[in-house]
């Protein structure tokens, strides 16, 4: 997915299109200075990472977990190479 504001757009849960939209406007009337310039670029790396997030099956019921504590619903994963140091 690319830092396309539209695509990025789409690609959101039509939940969280108006904060996305609220946000880039924010951060394009803030561009105008130019020691803001870079912000309008995180703020489309963030949105971008947050609609692929939202997009994998099973986000929802785990950040459900995470909110109900039911810590028992994580997989901890060591990669073998690890075993001993962490």
């Amino acid at each position: 997915m690319s830092l396309d504001p539209s695509a990025i757009f789409e690609a959101l849960p039509p939940s969280h299109r108006a904060l996305f939209r609220a946000e880039y406007d924010e951060a394009l009337d803030a561009a105008h200075d130019l020691a803001r310039f870079k912000q309008v670029q995180a703020l489309l790396r963030q949105w971008r990472l947050r609609a692929m997030a939202y997009a994998r099956p099973g986000y929802e019921e785990a950040v459900q977990d995470a909110v109900q504590d039911r810590t028992e619903m994580f997989t901890r994963c060591t990669p073998p190479e690890w075993e001993g140091r962490v």
